[in-house]
């Protein structure tokens, strides 16, 4: 079979499916995410296996230590694969949910219910984790799922894949409501978007490349997931113990992901103080500093920061740093720099909170706390399949509440249009 062909298999086999994913009952489907939990523990060594061919053909290609970092999977991190799982299991099915009704003058009544969307296919790269999240989201909200991971995690994704289709089968639904695109050719992804008559959906995790690629040659509504530049500011009113663990947590907890920190905003009248506490905890963390030229002088260690920089995405232990007058510049700059994603202030001043929570336009905002917590498991949605920076059906973390649409329901009484 050609790769046209097989593309097309393969979405048939998820449509097919996901009209059988409809008829489950909301018991049936938690069984079947409980047993895929108790699997990807069972099976643990096979996935370490599995993705340690993965780290070594990635570190034989020279891939940087922070896409390294996001492709490795070890029992800790298959373990917190099986806990979002479980919590995804416990969550209320959103399917069938009536959102409202009311009665018209005619005596009938209108109301709105959640249903699937129908087939969602998801393209990512690097993090085969995400295999388990898009599957069992999409999964409990009804949906079939086509899939084609990055060719760097293949050999991790296909462990993971069958892992969770034995499942299916041995609990009786069609494996074919997950299917994946076991292929590397790169022209998959294409055969894959022209596929408007089987896919209703498509969600791009991944870097800007990818997502702008997808988006300019699907003939298929994209879910965009854009890149993540990510701010804190710290305020003259900052309990400044409390920012300098926020600031380090944000940047070095885990720099190669999309929530990271990547500008540190600081006022101005404490930035002396800041400066000179935070920079040494970053330092001692290999975290590079590019800094404005007002920040240099208090540190002069710091690289120039450049106004490129400010647009950059680094995923890495790199942090720029600027100085700002007040809430306002640091609002302006955010604006015009942010990727409309994560950003937070750390303050104590509860009008000010206040205000950056209303005038920041990101997906998620935050005060005082990390960046890093933009995160669908930590938001307590369970598993996330990533976190929309649109505006349009979905924005930030995605649950399963935004993997549903809704239609209209009408009950009557024999009334008729006159």
């Amino acid at each position: 079979m050609d790769l046209k062909g097989y593309v097309f298999e393969k979405a048939l086999e998820a449509k097919t499916a996901s009209v059988e994913a409809r008829r489950l009952t909301s018991a049936a489907k938690n069984s079947i995410l409980f047993k895929i939990a108790e699997d990807f523990n069972k099976r643990a060594e096979e996935i370490v296996a599995h993705n340690q061919i993965d780290i070594e053909a990635a570190s034989a290609k020279g891939l940087s230590k922070a896409l390294i970092d996001r492709l490795r999977l070890t029992e800790q991190r298959i373990k917190e694969m099986s806990e979002g799982l479980i919590q995804v299991a416990k969550l209320p099915d959103p399917i069938g949910e009536v959102l409202k009704m009311w009665q018209r003058p005619n005596g009938m009544t209108v109301g709105k219910m959640r249903v699937p969307i129908g087939v969602i296919g998801i393209i990512y790269e690097s993090r085969p984790n995400v295999t388990a999240e898009a599957a069992s989201l999409c999964f409990k909200a009804g949906n079939g799922v086509i899939l084609r991971g990055g060719s760097e995690a293949l050999n991790s994704n296909k462990i993971i894949v069958k892992i969770i289709r034995d499942a299916f089968k041995d609990m009786g639904a069609p494996e074919g409501i997950i299917t994946y695109l076991d292929v590397t050719d790169r022209e998959a992804i294409n055969e894959m978007l022209k596929l408007d008559c089987l896919i209703d959906l498509i969600i791009p995790r991944g870097g800007e490349g990818l997502i702008k690629a997808v988006v300019d040659n699907s003939r298929i509504p994209v879910l965009k997931h854009y890149k993540g530049v990510c701010h804190v500011y710290v305020d003259k009113d900052a309990d400044l113990d409390m920012a300098e663990n926020i600031c380090f947590n944000a940047k070095a907890q885990r720099p190669g992901t999309c929530n990271a920190m990547e500008t540190m905003l600081v006022h101005r009248d404490i930035a002396l103080p800041f400066l000179k506490g935070v920079s040494k905890r970053f330092y001692e963390a290999g975290v590079t500093l590019k800094g404005c030229e007002e920040s240099r002088r208090i540190i002069p260690e710091m690289h120039p920061v450049s106004e490129d920089d400010y647009y950059r995405e680094y995923l890495d232990l790199i942090l720029n740093v600027k100085i700002v007058a007040d809430m306002q510049e640091a609002i302006s700059h955010i604006s015009k720099y942010s990727s409309a994603h994560s950003d937070a202030i750390v303050t104590k001043d509860y009008a000010k909170a206040m205000t950056f929570l209303k005038e920041v336009d990101s997906s998620a905002v935050f005060v005082n706390a990390s960046t890093r917590l933009n995160d669908g498991f930590q938001f307590g949605l369970g598993a996330e399949i990533g976190i929309s920076t649109d505006k349009i059906h979905a924005r930030g973390p995605m649950g399963l509440e935004e993997l549903t649409s809704t239609k209209f329901i009408v009950l009557g009484n024999g009334q008729i249009r006159q």
